[in-house]
């Protein structure tokens, strides 16, 4: 019987996957001796009557101690040197840069679109922070937009999705993305429509909390109907504080807390998310996006500078961007690729320098960390279980590429794994390894100066959440008994959580 090259190569990348847990992961970058320490230093605290050591530099020797303000997302990892500085600031020129469409006199400037959805990186991340859904009936969302896909009907498709080639089906007509916005000449894909149901929560103390409970809509299509199956997935920018720091935490670290058929019996069962790397052919560690879909910055950014702004670059050589066969108009729109330049309209060096700054965007010191108000909340998150999911503390890797963040003791508060977090956040639409229950856990270093930077108090994949107490209340699924825990709690107790979350 003969197989296809990707049939086989779809059987190898899950054994891959499978035996990745075929043994205890283990750390190979330290000594017997450092093992040891890093397993002390990480160890979940059982004191709360103070701040742990070094707790409040929450992003190591990277960590940034500037005044609060709306720039406290803006500063870069505060051991860089004076070169390094360099490559910061001209890779945040570039992330802020304004594309405009092709042709234009403004060379290595031009490419823009055709159908896009902002015109710069620092416009979904402002000030580098939080993205939010529109504030009125009618605004045009710019840091919240609509994943796009349809379920496999053909054996191909399938094994595209088995080997990892593809993380999703594209929608026919419309691609991975609904591109709201189109440079002059053409027509965009169309508008996110977004209607809310408010759903009471009562809590044991008598107190009714409202959920703002959304549904999504794909309005105006402008190339014609969608596909009647369709998958619409929103998704928020998140914060580009901190990311060089995730990209470093060991896969053995990561692996360590796996636990996908629940052995140990505590209603967590954290799934890696596997992706195909493919400027390296191999099978690595989903760390980034809302579903752990990308394996490192670089190609974070590479796909974002495609989806979002229509800009091609080393790896994504697309002009076009999410344009489709069904939009031919799109694909021979004039692009911004200058011969003299490169093969692509972000050549090198631009990739690696946005990459740079997103690498080195500093976590902010963390505040109040001795208060015992915040001490308490931090007692209840662990009692309540939340750091089931939330881990607190890594030391990231001895052997990263570079100084800046190896070696470094961190407190992201997250496990970089796919959980099921049941119906109520649920898309629907499976993305890569996760399917349409599971996300990834987010970092929560920096949440509480999200209305600091970005103005608002919007959170989770789509800004539904007003605050951080309905975030938490939107937790189900793996997530059930610590949002029950939180919903019995005394008043006072759940007040300690949210000034806990606050300092974060």
């Amino acid at each position: 019987m003969n197989f296809s090259p990707v049939l086989l190569a779809a059987c190898a990348v899950i054994a891959t996957a499978a035996a990745g847990f075929a043994a205890e992961p283990t750390r190979d970058d330290l000594s017997p001796k450092d093992r040891g320490r890093v397993t002390a230093v990480t160890k979940p605290t059982t004191d709360f009557s103070k701040a742990e050591r070094f707790e409040a530099n929450q992003a190591g020797a990277t960590t940034s101690t500037a005044d609060i303000n709306r720039d406290a997302f803006s500063h870069f990892s505060q051991n860089l040197s004076f070169e390094q500085e360099e490559s910061f600031k001209l890779g945040n020129a570039l992330f802020r840069k304004l594309w405009v469409s092709s042709p234009s006199s403004t060379q290595a400037s031009d490419g823009l679109g055709p159908l896009f959805n902002a015109r710069s990186c620092q416009s979904c991340h402002v000030k580098d922070g939080r993205g939010r859904a529109p504030d009125t009936e009618g605004e045009k969302a710019t840091s919240l937009f609509l994943r796009l896909s349809v379920p496999p009907k053909t054996d191909e498709e399938k094994a595209k999705l088995a080997s990892r080639e593809w993380q999703n089906v594209p929608a026919p007509i419309y691609g991975g993305q609904l591109q709201n916005r189109a440079i002059p000449g053409f027509k965009a894909e169309g508008d996110m429509g977004i209607a809310y149901e408010e759903v009471p929560v009562e809590l044991a103390d008598g107190t009714t909390v409202m959920l703002r409970k959304p549904t999504y809509t794909f309005e105006n299509p402008g190339y014609g109907d969608p596909a009647p199956d369709i998958l619409l997935s929103p998704r928020v920018a998140s914060p580009m504080i901190g990311l060089g720091l995730i990209e470093q935490i060991h896969p053995a670290d990561i692996l360590a807390n796996a636990d996908p058929d629940d052995a140990d019996s505590n209603g967590i069962s954290g799934r890696p998310s596997w992706v195909l790397d493919k400027m390296s052919g191999e099978l690595v560690l989903g760390r980034f996006g809302w579903k752990a879909t990308m394996p490192t910055i670089g190609t974070q950014s590479a796909h974002a500078f495609a989806g979002d702004v229509g800009i091609s670059s080393p790896e994504m050589p697309y002009p076009a961007g999410d344009c489709t066969a069904l939009q031919p108009d799109c694909l021979n729109a004039p692009n911004g690729v200058q011969a003299a330049l490169g093969d692509t309209e972000a050549p090198d060096p631009v990739m690696p320098l946005v990459t740079f700054y997103s690498q080195n965007l500093a976590v902010p010191a963390r505040r109040n960390v001795d208060d015992a108000d915040v001490l308490r909340g931090k007692q209840v998150f662990y009692e309540a279980g939340c750091t089931s999911c939330h881990t607190p503390k890594y030391v990231t890797r001895r052997d990263a590429p570079d100084e800046i963040h190896a070696f470094q003791l961190i407190w992201p508060y997250t496990d970089v794994l796919l959980h099921d977090m049941g119906p109520g956040l649920a898309d629907h639409r499976p993305d890569g390894d996760a399917d349409g229950f599971e996300w990834r856990t987010p970092p929560l270093w920096g949440i509480g100066l999200t209305e600091d930077v970005s103005g608002h108090t919007q959170f989770l994949h789509d800004g539904r959440a007003r605050n951080l107490l309905e975030a938490v209340l939107w937790h189900g699924g793996e997530a059930e008994a610590q949002q029950q825990a939180v919903v019995n709690m005394p008043a006072a107790d759940r007040n300690s959580l949210i000034a806990f979350l606050e300092s974060l």
